[in-house]
């Protein structure tokens, strides 16, 4: 450990707090970090709200978010780190420092702040590179903290001294002893290797969604498969690096066939179903479905699931098995029209011809309204209070909703019999009174 940063560190430690140059850095060090904490409390809240601001902004209002949370990442160690240079001078300026061992303590900070900013930022370069891996954003502090530690130990020196006593530190598993450092290595390299295997699959991903002369469902079926090759061909090779025979893994297969039996058929059927669904092309991303109780428009076709968003604005979770065993509507399968009805009464007095033609007029009057195939109208009823008319027209976008078209329809109709003077009747009935003195004669309400 002898001419490290940490050996400097100690030794000048050694000489007591009670040094000038000893205690001028303890405290230029503690008044770089109290002063970092509250630049970097106020850069979160500025940021924020210039973050909030962007809303969802195109490819400019990207990489501005991306600036303006990369800075927010690096105001702390940048500030602390900016603090302790200028200490050091003016303590050189000063003279409170006269010899370059002076400065040992402030040359360690300096060297431990500037490795944390390269790390938060390199940490977040790599979470924004990999947007599918949606498990590093909730982690990207404790993995940049992770990294730092190691970092840190390694420029203080200490990195041979928790080598040695990981290494010292056996635990027995069955018939072999496996240290502490070769479980770290071995985690370590399993980390790094699902990282890059991930972020190809990523890469990959991409490329597949933006090849419009594939299929949707085809480029999904491949993104996926690619990924989950990428996986584990990732951890194969992570294991067979640290030393792991392979031969382990039937006992592993064995396990998972057992949970299989046990509980998981469900969730293996829905991840089998998913690809169903993607190959056979008997659902696809735009779709607007039916299926239980849930009605939607086709948002996302997950491995396992199928994410279903509602007109109000809610989304239905559906596993896809569900889709596979259970009779499925589809509007949009193979033609997206869909045929809406609507019935109204006349009375019998009316001209029910031109009732019939005031319901095809009011049908062609609303937008969304198909002119082909022609709205129709109908005598379908010779009711006891009226005649009942139907009319149904057509539309091609049930995923913008239909009881809205309905509305429309149904209010440009009674709009146009009250102009026409078309009566819809309303039910009446004759009560009769029988006794208490007064004559018979009918009552009408």
């Amino acid at each position: 450990m002898n001419g490290s940063p940490l050996h400097e560190l100690l030794d000048s430690l050694t000489e007591g707090i009670s040094h000038p140059p000893v205690a001028w850095s303890l405290t230029a060090i503690a008044a770089a970090l109290a002063l970092a904490w509250l630049v970097a409390r106020w850069v979160r809240g500025w940021t924020q709200g210039r973050l909030d601001a962007l809303g969802t902004a195109g490819l400019p209002g990207d990489a501005l978010r991306f600036s303006i949370a990369g800075f927010r990442r690096l105001a702390f160690p940048v500030v602390a780190a900016l603090t302790v240079l200028g200490s050091a001078a003016a303590l050189r300026a000063l003279h409170v420092f006269k010899r370059s061992a002076d400065e040992r303590m402030l040359r360690l900070a300096l060297t431990l702040l500037v490795a944390m900013a390269v790390v938060r930022l390199l940490v977040y370069v790599l979470r924004r590179a990999l947007p599918q891996v949606r498990w590093l954003a909730p982690f990207e502090r404790v993995l940049a903290l992770a990294i730092w530690a190691v970092v840190a130990l390694y420029l203080t020196g200490w990195a041979h001294e928790v080598h040695g006593w990981l290494a010292e530190v056996v635990l027995p598993l069955g018939g072999t002893r496996v240290s502490l450092w070769d479980v770290a290595v071995a985690t370590m390299t399993v980390l790094l290797t699902l990282l890059v295997a991930l972020w190809a699959g990523s890469a990959l991903e991409t490329r597949l969604m933006h090849a419009e002369t594939l299929d949707l469902n085809l480029r999904v079926v491949l993104s996926r498969l690619f990924r989950a090759l990428l996986v584990l061909v990732g951890v194969l090779a992570a294991l067979s690096l640290v030393g792991i025979d392979l031969t382990v893994l039937s006992v592993f297969g064995g396990a998972l066939g057992v949970g299989l039996g046990l509980g998981l058929q469900r969730i293996a059927s829905s991840y089998v179903s998913g690809f169903i669904i993607l190959l056979d092309r008997s659902i696809t991303i735009g779709d607007m479905i039916t299926v239980d109780k849930h009605t939607g428009k086709v948002t996302e076709i997950k491995t396992r699931y199928t994410v279903l968003r509602g007109l109000d604005g809610t989304e239905a979770i559906v596993p896809n098995e569900k889709l596979v065993a259970e009779p499925v509507s589809n509007l949009s399968y193979t033609d997206p029209k869909v045929m809406l009805r609507t019935e109204v009464s006349v009375a019998y007095s009316s001209d029910v011809e031109r009732a019939l033609g005031v319901l095809v007029e009011s049908g062609r009057a609303v937008p969304r309204v198909l002119a082909e195939p022609a709205p129709s109208a109908l005598l379908t009823n010779f009711a006891a209070d009226g005649v009942m008319l139907s009319l149904s027209v057509w539309i091609d976008d049930p995923e913008n909703g239909r009881l809205n078209v309905l509305s429309d329809v149904n209010r440009e109709i009674l709009r146009r019999l009250r102009t026409e003077g078309i009566e819809i009747p309303f039910p009446q009935r004759d009560i009769r009174i029988v006794g208490g003195g007064l004559p018979e004669s009918p009552a009408r309400n």
